[in-house]
């Protein structure tokens, strides 16, 4: 893979960084303590700032080896740490990955989601080797469905995952994008 670690990527109203020491509070207050943005993606809610504290050191343990990508979400303006994007899991044979997200409830409704899913997908395409990239959606989660409905993402019968497991999709809508595409949409808006 070209870039093996996670690095930091801006747009116009966030930075997407590796996770660091002192973003346990931000991510406690803001979104790891809230089942209803937890829960949407498989996640265990954490209700003390001492479990937040492992789960952060469990991020920035996996920052010291290869191909572990996951990014805080820094809200320019305020500073905070407003949600995380990643790719959650990775299909090196395939050049595919899986990409996961989540912000704050305080912070929706403001298209953050959206612009730190078109950051990550310029850095991906334009600083690894992956080839395609994929999410998937419950389908009763309507806001994470409006974010891949507005991105450069389309849908498609299945993500690899499902594919690995022998399973077909039941509830959940699964988009994806590949270089190719990107590429073209890229020169389209040159």
């Amino acid at each position: 893979m070209e870039q093996t670690q996670t690095n930091l990527f801006e747009t116009q109203r966030l930075i997407c960084r590796p996770f660091k020491e002192g973003d346990e509070s931000d991510m406690l207050t803001n979104w790891a303590s809230d089942p209803e943005i937890q829960l949407e993606y498989g996640e265990p809610v954490y209700d003390t700032a001492e479990q937040v504290r492992g789960l952060l050191e469990k991020y920035l343990n996996s920052y010291k080896t290869d191909g572990f990508f996951r990014w805080a979400i820094i809200e320019k303006q305020s500073g905070q740490n407003i949600g995380q994007i990643a790719f959650c899991k990775m299909f090196p044979d395939v050049k595919t990955a899986e990409i996961e997200y989540c912000i704050g409830k305080r912070f929706w409704g403001n298209g953050y989601a959206g612009e730190a899913l078109a950051g990550l997908i310029s850095y991906a395409f334009e600083n690894t080797d992956f080839d395609k990239l994929e999410a998937y959606h419950q389908a009763e989660n309507a806001k994470s469905g409006r974010v891949l409905i507005k991105s450069k993402m389309h849908i498609t019968d299945t993500v690899e995952r499902f594919k690995r497991a022998g399973q077909q999709p039941e509830g959940e809508v699964c988009y994806c994008i590949e270089r190719k595409e990107y590429s073209n949409l890229k020169e389209e808006n040159k």
